[in-house]
C-alpha cells in the first residue's frame, strides 16, 4: 500500500474521525458508522434554513471541511467517489431541518442527483420542507447534456451558507444559489491520475502531456494536449472558460486537485493573472485544495461574476480553516534595494578569446545538467545540475557587461553575479572563491595563485576540506597540478572526483546526512562538474591556437 491508510474499508470512518477530534468540539457526527457517515455543526439549533451536502469521499476537504458557522449545516459522507445512501443522506436531513427548512447543495452526478433527490422527497413525506439544487459548473464538455458539478460547488457552499446564517428564508436562499450556479464556470487539468485507495494506479496520460476538463472523480477529461508548462496549460483552460464570461469582474477560485505542490500552484496564478482573461478577475479564492480528487496532480478554475452583495456573502469570514477567504487581486508591489545593496556594475570591456572560453565553460556545464542531477539525486536534493546549469545560463546572457579584458576585474564580477543568480550554498560559495580570487589577483599574485586563493578563503569560510566529499576534493588536487599544464590538472581532477564515490561519510552539505549505503560507488555531484571541466580544458588546450598576445585565454591561467 503507498497510501498512509490503515484499510479502504475504514478510511473514510477514521479520516471522519480525525477530522472531528481536530475541529476543537466544533463538529459531530451521527451515530451511525459505517452505513451513516454525517458530520454535523455542534452548535446548530435548527433555527435557520440548514444548508447540506455531500457526495463521494476523496475530495477533501469538500465536504466535511466546511461544515461550520457560515457555511454548511451538515456533509452526508459516502465512500471513496461513490454517493452516500439515502438512508445517510435522510439521517442528515432530519438531523438539522427545523421549521425554517433545508437546502440541498447536491453536483451533478447521476448517484449524487438520484439518492438525494429520493431522500428530499422522504424528507418532505415527514413534512419538512426541502429545496434542491443541482450545480452543473463544468464546461469542459460543452455539449454535454448533464454538466458534471465540480470546484465551482464551493462558491454555492459559502454564498447559500453565509445567507442562511443571517437568518434569509428558504426562497431567498435557494434563488441565490441558483443564480450563482447559472453563472459559475469550472476546467480542470492534471498531469497524472490520481491513487484510488485498494487499486493499483493507472495513468493513462503519457509523458509530456496533460488532460484538459477531466473530472474529480479522475474520469477522462475532453483531450490530452501537449504539455509545455505552467503558461500554455492555463491558456488552453482560459481559452474555454473566456466563451463564458462577459465583461463584468469575476472571482476566480483556484482549486488544487490534491497533489499540486504550493509552488506549481502560486504559479498558477501567476500565469492566470497575466492571461486573456485577468483583465476580468477582481477577486481570488485561493490556490488552495478545496475539492480535490485524492492525490490528483492537477489544479482547476472557477469563475463566477459576483455582484456587490455576493461580494460581501464571499468575504464574510469563517472559522473553518479548509476556506481559504477571498481577497482582491492587487498587483505585485515591488521596493527598492536598501542604500549600499544595489550592485556596482563593473566598467564592461571586450576580449573574444576570454569571451569564448567562458562561453565554452558554461555550454559544459549546462549539457551536463541531466548527469549532474541524477547524481544530486543519490546524495542531495538532485538539482546541482540545474543550479550550475542555471548559473552558467546567467553568465553567458551577462558576458556583454563583463570587463573580459581584465581578469582582476572579471573575477570579482564574476562572483558578484554569481551571488545574485546562482541559489543556494553552492552559489554562495563559489561567489566568494571568484571575489577572493579577484582580491588575490589585484595583489600580484598569478592567475593561478590568485585560483588557489580564493579555495582557500571558500574552505575557511565553508569548513569543507580534503575528505569532506565536496567540490573540494576535486578542485583542490587541479589547482595544486595546474602549474604543470591543463592535463595533469584534470587527471588530478579526475582521480580526486573518483575518490569521493568511497567515502562513505560526507562532512559537509546535504550529502552529510545521507547514510554509507546510500553514498556508496556515487562520485559527488559537485566533484564531477569540476572534473568535467578540467578533462574539458585538457583536450581544448591541446587544439588551442596561439592568440594575438601570444597566449589563448585558457593558457593564461596556468600562468
Amino acid at each position: 500500500m503507498s497510501q498512509f491508510l490503515n484499510s479502504k474499508e475504514n478510511a473514510v470512518t477514521e479520516a471522519i474521525d480525525g477530522v472531528l477530534v481536530a475541529s476543537g468540539g466544533a463538529l459531530s457526527r451521527l451515530d451511525g458508522y459505517p452505513h451513516i457517515r454525517v458530520v454535523v455543526r455542534s452548535d446548530w439549533d435548527r433555527s435557520k434554513v440548514a444548508i447540506v451536502s455531500g457526495g463521494g469521499s476523496g475530495h477533501e476537504p469538500a465536504h466535511a471541511g466546511f461544515v461550520g458557522k457560515g457555511m454548511l449545516t451538515t456533509a452526508v459522507c459516502g465512500d471513496v467517489f461513490a454517493s452516500p445512501s439515502v438512508d445517510a443522506i435522510l439521517a442528515g436531513i432530519l438531523a438539522v431541518t427545523g421549521p425554517a427548512g433545508c437546502l440541498l447543495i447536491v453536483k451533478n452526478y447521476t448517484g449524487d442527483r438520484l439518492n438525494f433527490g429520493l431522500a428530499a422527497e422522504r424528507a418532505r413525506a415527514y413534512g419538512l420542507n426541502v429545496s434542491m439544487v443541482i450545480v452543473d459548473d463544468d464546461i469542459a464538455l460543452p455539449d454535454l447534456p448533464q454538466a458534471r458539478g465540480v470546484a465551482g460547488t464551493l462558491f454555492v457552499h459559502k454564498i447559500a451558507g453565509a445567507l442562511a446564517e443571517r437568518g434569509a428564508d428558504l426562497e431567498t436562499v435557494t434563488k441565490a444559489a441558483r443564480r450563482v450556479i447559472e453563472n459559475t464556470s469550472s476546467i480542470g487539468m492534471s498531469l497524472d491520475t490520481c491513487t484510488v485507495p485498494g487499486s493499483p494506479k493507472e495513468n493513462r496520460i503519457p509523458e509530456g502531456h496533460a488532460e484538459l476538463g477531466l473530472g474529480i472523480h479522475g474520469e477522462a477529461g475532453v483531450e490530452q494536449v501537449e504539455y509545455t508548462g505552467a503558461k500554455g496549460a492555463v491558456a488552453a483552460m482560459v481559452s474555454r472558460l473566456a466563451a463564458s464570461m462577459d465583461d463584468q469582474p469575476h472571482v476566480v477560485l483556484v482549486n488544487n486537485l490534491g497533489g499540486t505542490s504550493v509552488l506549481e500552484m502560486s504559479v498558477v496564478v501567476h500565469e492566470l493573472v497575466n492571461s486573456a482573461i485577468g483583465s476580468r478577475i477582481s477577486h481570488i479564492v485561493g490556490p488552495a485544495p478545496m475539492m480535490t480528487s485524492l492525490d490528483m496532480q492537477g489544479f482547476s478554475i472557477s469563475v463566477f461574476p459576483a455582484n456587490k452583495a455576493e461580494l460581501e456573502l464571499l468575504s464574510t469570514p469563517v472559522v473553518m480553516p479548509a476556506w481559504p477567504g477571498m481577497t482582491a487581486i492587487v498587483p505585485a508591489t515591488v521596493i527598492s534595494l536598501p542604500d549600499g545593496l544595489t550592485p556596482i556594475a563593473p566598467l564592461p570591456s571586450r576580449h573574444e578569446p576570454t569571451r569564448q572560453f567562458l562561453t565554452d565553460c558554461c555550454t559544459l556545464l549546462i549539457g551536463a545538467e541531466k548527469d549532474l542531477n541524477a547524481l544530486d539525486a543519490k546524495s542531495g536534493d538532485g538539482d546541482t545540475g540545474s543550479t550550475l546549469a542555471g548559473a552558467a545560463r546567467a553568465l553567458i546572457e551577462a558576458l556583454d557587461r563583463l570587463p573580459l579584458s581584465d581578469h582582476t576585474q572579471l573575477f570579482r564580477a564574476m562572483g558578484q553575479e554569481l551571488s545574485q543568480t546562482m541559489g543556494g550554498s553552492s552559489g554562495v560559495l563559489l561567489a566568494i572563491f571568484f571575489a577572493a580570487a579577484g582580491d588575490g589577483a589585484s595583489s600580484g599574485l598569478t592567475i593561478r595563485e590568485a585560483l588557489k586563493a580564493g579555495l582557500s578563503r571558500m574552505q575557511e569560510i565553508g569548513g569543507a576540506r580534503l575528505g569532506d566529499r565536496t567540490m573540494v576534493d576535486a578542485l583542490a588536487p587541479a589547482l595544486d597540478a595546474l602549474d604543470q599544464g591543463f592535463i595533469p590538472a584534470a587527471d588530478a581532477a579526475r582521480a580526486g572526483a573518483n575518490l569521493t564515490a568511497t567515502l562513505l561519510h560526507a562532512k559537509a552539505g546535504r550529502a552529510a546526512y545521507i547514510n554509507a549505503k546510500q553514498l556508496d560507488g556515487h562520485i559527488d555531484p559537485g566533484a564531477e562538474a569540476v572534473a568535467r571541466l578540467f578533462e574539458y580544458l585538457a583536450a581544448r588546450a591541446d587544439a588551442a591556437s596561439p592568440q594575438a598576445d601570444g597566449q589563448s585565454a585558457g593558457a593564461r591561467i596556468t600562468g
